[in-house]
C-alpha cells in the first residue's frame, strides 16, 4: 500500500522557517517525480517544487530563493526548507509523486496538472503577521 505521511507544518510568524518532512512507503521515490502542491484557504492546488531522481529542482516562481526540496532515498523521505516565510505561504501543503519524465517536463507545475500517483494528507502551514 503506498503512503505518503507528511510532517513539519505549524504557526510561525512572517519571516520564519519551517521544514516539512514527507515519509514515504510503498512507493520507490526515485522512481517518480517527486514534489510538493499547497493549497490555500479557498485558492486553486499551486503547485510548489519539484525534484527528480538526479536531484533536479525546480520551484514556482515566488517561492524561488526561499524554498528548498530535497530527498533521502536511501531513507524514503521527502523534504520542503521554507524560509523567509509570508502570510501568502499560508496554507496545506501536500507531498506527491507523478510519473518520473514529468520533472523534465513540467517540474513543478506536473502537480496541478498530471494524474497523482500518490499524495499525502497534507500538513498545515499558518504565517501570521
Amino acid at each position: 500500500q503506498v503512503q505518503l505521511s507528511e510532517s513539519g507544518g505549524g504557526s510561525v510568524q512572517s519571516g520564519g522557517s519551517l521544514r516539512l518532512s514527507c515519509a514515504a512507503s510503498g512507493l520507490i521515490i526515485s522512481d517518480h517525480c517527486m514534489g510538493w502542491f499547497r493549497q490555500g484557504p479557498g485558492d486553486e492546488r499551486e503547485g510548489v517544487a519539484s525534484i527528480d531522481s538526479s536531484d533536479e529542482t525546480s520551484y514556482e516562481n515566488s517561492v524561488q530563493g526561499r524554498f528548498a526540496i530535497s530527498q533521502d532515498a536511501a531513507k524514503s523521505t521527502l523534504f520542503l526548507q521554507m524560509n523567509s516565510l509570508t502570510i501568502d505561504d499560508t496554507g496545506m501543503y501536500y507531498c506527491a509523486a507523478v510519473p518520473k519524465e514529468f520533472c523534465a517536463v513540467m517540474g513543478w507545475g506536473a502537480f496541478t496538472r498530471v494524474p497523482l500517483d500518490a499524495r499525502g494528507q497534507g500538513t498545515l502551514v499558518t504565517v501570521s503577521s
